[in-house]
């Protein structure tokens, strides 16, 4: 045998050897997991996630298992604890170095859970499987390999579900639950399997599939029964269902089939509600994308990827500049300025929005505290930053670190802030207000209730959505005359943004309304160039 056969026999065998390991790992009953130095999941098999119930690589360990640390772990062997997770199920934790700098965690269950009858694998209030009995089926299903028929899996969620827990209380929203359960039994087979996963999210593992027609012809009739109205107790309730849908191959693994399923559900969801899609294999590429998108978004907090810029906003009266608007960048090492628009939603699905948003506000506020004047920083709130309880401490620990007065800090929200959770947003910008911060809510008259909201608390400015702005119809002109007459009458500041043209400040200025922002008036600028801005004596020409 040449050297040249040697080599490639050997790379043969290793890649072999790999492979094998890969199966051995996913074929494990106990949960295996790899984290790095900072206790990022790089690795998890089968078991792992179906334990946390999803894809959790690229989350830190310590947001499943609240009480894990490393800082006790050493280098030189073997560390077990007991931790519990946020399901409050018990594990045995034992975590061994790789040397380098990595970790491999084995987890087992260290309570009875798992011994339980056959009962507790079906959901309380539904009767339908819960996960690990769909793992089971779809396990099966797999193992039969290219012999028998092939299968579908739907993902399922229920479009304005929330809204119906939220406003009619979740006795209706549980009763709503069983009978979306009795429509997709009836909807399926027998022999079909149909799965809750958890509060309205279903599963349906469709045998005998001859084709993807055949499992669109389902996710069609699912969408159809789940999307006629209910009367529960007085109440008509209408709701919808979106569907995603995988087909079986040769190759498929329960869990990617899963995974597949639910990217073709997200897409359906991008379109719109109340549709289908199926997975196609462009979409494993954009799955990668985001989950990638995803562990670097995690580390770009830690690693200070993150800026603001600033946009400035003026006063209509004299054409002065009287604040800027603090707007959050992304600068990635490899990716370059990364779009708002493409990470900011992320963010907002999987939480980071949250300790994002509370960087933004002390960075904005540290920065603003050396304008001169009254100049006024505008910041964003998300809605999920109001639902983790201490929006009103972070913002009093910002002013008080920075020094900057709190009539200087203005918070923009939306009306999707309010749609949450009213009463308790509210209460929180009760005392904002007391403090002396301004609020202000953003891209009025996109939604279905701002008016209502005006009524319920008086915001000290309204911003005009842009798309009103840009309009050249008389509906968005007959808009923008409304808003800005009802600023007046509420004794409310103005803002129109977006505007970009000298046409278009005109028009603002006829409609009375106070304040504008824009390309036109400004672009986004960097802290360090604010200065030379304000010293600038154009705007008085404007």
């Amino acid at each position: 045998m040449n050297t040249q056969t040697a080599a490639a026999t050997t790379l043969a065998s290793h890649k072999v050897e790999q492979l094998s390991f890969e199966r051995i790992l996913q074929g494990l009953s106990t949960a295996v997991i790899a984290i790095d130095a900072t206790g990022l999941v790089i690795y998890a098999n089968a078991t792992a996630e179906a334990s946390f119930e999803g894809w959790i690589i690229g989350l830190d360990l310590k947001d499943l298992l609240p009480g894990f640390t490393l800082l006790n772990v050493v280098q030189s062997g073997p560390t077990s604890m007991v931790l519990s997770s946020k399901s409050n199920e018990s594990y045995e934790v034992t975590l061994a170095p790789l040397g380098d700098g990595h970790f491999v965690v084995d987890l087992r269950s260290s309570s009875k859970q798992l011994e339980a009858p056959i009962q507790t694998e079906l959901d309380d209030l539904t009767g339908l499987a819960k996960r690990n009995m769909l793992m089971s089926h779809l396990t099966a299903a797999v193992s039969r390999g290219s012999d028998a028929a092939s299968f579908a899996v739907h993902c399922i969620d229920l479009d304005r579900f929330k809204t119906v827990n939220d406003t009619l209380g979740h006795s209706i929203g549980d009763l709503l639950l069983k009978k979306v359960a009795d429509r997709l039994n009836s909807a399926c087979r027998k022999g079909d399997v149909v799965a809750r996963l958890g509060g309205d999210e279903f599963v349906v593992l469709q045998h005998d599939v001859q084709d993807v027609a055949a499992a669109e012809k389902l996710a069609a009739r699912i969408v159809d029964l789940v999307g006629r109205t209910y009367v529960l107790n007085g109440h008509t309730i209408n709701i919808g269902a979106s569907v995603g849908v995988a087909i079986s191959e040769e190759s498929s693994q329960p869990r990617d089939l899963l995974r597949n399923a639910d990217l073709a559900l997200y897409e359906a969801k991008r379109f719109g509600r109340g549709r289908y899609r199926s997975f196609e294999s462009s979409m494993g590429a954009l799955l990668q994308e985001r989950r990638d998108m995803e562990v670097d978004l995690r580390r770009a907090l830690a690693l200070k990827q993150f800026e603001l810029s600033y946009q400035p906003f003026l006063d209509l009266n004299d054409d002065t500049v009287i604040g800027f608007e603090a707007l959050l960048r992304w600068n990635h090492p490899l990716k370059g300025n990364v779009p708002p628009l493409q990470f900011i939603p992320l963010a907002e699905e999987n939480g980071l929005i949250v300790k994002i948003g509370e960087w933004v506000l002390r960075k904005a506020c540290l920065e603003a505290a050396t304008w001169p004047g009254e100049m006024v920083v505008a910041v964003n709130v998300s809605p999920l930053q109001f639902k983790a309880d201490n929006l009103l401490e972070t913002i009093t620990s910002a002013l008080a670190r920075s020094g900057l007065p709190a009539h200087r800090l203005e918070v923009e929200i939306t009306e999707g802030a309010l749609l949450d959770d009213t009463d308790n947003v509210l209460i929180t910008l009760t005392a904002l207000r007391e403090l002396g911060v301004k609020i202000s809510m953003d891209d009025f008259g996109t939604g279905y209730s701002s008016l209502a909201y005006l009524q319920k608390f008086p915001f000290n400015k309204i911003k005009i959505d842009r798309s009103f702005v840009a309009g050249d119809n008389a509906d968005s002109e007959a808009i923008l005359k409304a808003v800005a007459n009802l600023g007046i009458s509420l004794g409310m500041s103005i803002t129109a943004e977006g505007v970009e043209t000298a046409e278009q400040l005109k028009r603002i200025r006829d409609e009375r309304c106070t304040h504008v922002q824009g390309y036109f008036t400004g672009r986004p600028m960097r802290p360090e160039v604010i200065p030379a801005f304000l010293n600038q004596t154009l705007l008085a020409t404007l």
